[in-house]
């Protein structure tokens, strides 16, 4: 049995863009291509989509997927490793559930709340040897320092003004704005104020954090799923930013 590239994106949750994309980087050829140029994906291809997909959400770059389905061969065994780490993913997700339950309980009944009750299953440090690969261990302490800084209303003040600047990036991609343009621009100009609470943004980083919201698919899924094609505004929207004014 074979699905069109259209019949498998509507599937998957994808698009067909995407897809061609995952063809290009060598990580999901079609089965064939039909006399219309059409592409066509078979159950194996099925298999190895799925592979790609549970890589993604758990935060592999497309590289580092590349390097995962070349080493493992033997699908069943693949999916064994997927099935830990999506249960390890899930138990990870609980924590957090219950921990948001136990703060609404808590505020509602006026009840003392615990640290560590609050924050049970969010753990920024995870990200802290890819932070200090990238931008050193200065940059990685400083962000810790002031993370730990803020109270529970003070952190989720700074993640609400995130969401709401990502919202407004797919807005404007609904609206067909250029990266370029005023609107979209003045968008980026909050985008880079957030940042600076962190750290100093200069041209290089602001430029090179854009491009990883594209290449890396934890920040794309972050920003695409407000609307498809955001992430891609993002990074273009903060490479105009930092070359006018960084």
């Amino acid at each position: 049995m074979e699905w069109s590239i259209q019949e498998i994106a509507k599937k998957a949750g994808t698009t067909s863009r995407t897809l061609r994309h995952y063809g290009e980087r060598g990580l999901l050829e079609p089965s064939r291509i039909g006399a219309n140029g059409y592409r066509y994906y078979d159950q194996a291809a099925l298999v190895r989509l799925q592979r790609i997909l549970l890589l993604r959400e758990l935060g592999l770059s497309l590289p580092a997927i590349a390097e995962v389905l070349k080493g493992q061969r033997d699908p069943s065994a693949a999916l064994r490793t997927h099935l830990l780490l999506l249960e390890q993913e899930r138990e990870r997700i609980g924590r957090q559930i219950e921990a948001v339950r136990t703060t609404l309980h808590k505020t509602e009944k006026g009840e003392e709340l615990m640290a560590e009750e609050v924050f049970d299953g969010f753990d920024h440090t995870r990200y802290e040897e890819e932070v200090t690969e990238r931008w050193g261990r200065a940059a990685y302490e400083k962000g810790d320092r002031w993370w730990r800084s803020l109270d529970a209303e003070g952190r989720k003040a700074f993640l609400d003004e995130q969401t709401g600047i990502a919202r407004d990036f797919a807005q404007a991609v609904r609206d067909g704005l250029a990266a370029d343009s005023d609107e979209v621009q003045a968008i980026a100009r909050r985008q880079v104020a957030w940042l600076s609470a962190t750290t100093t943004p200069t041209r290089e980083y602001v430029i090179g954090l854009g491009r990883m919201y594209v290449d890396d698919p934890r920040f794309t899924a972050n920003y695409d799923k407000h609307g498809e094609g955001t992430a891609l505004l993002v990074r273009d929207a903060m490479e105009v930013y930092a070359e006018r004014n960084l």
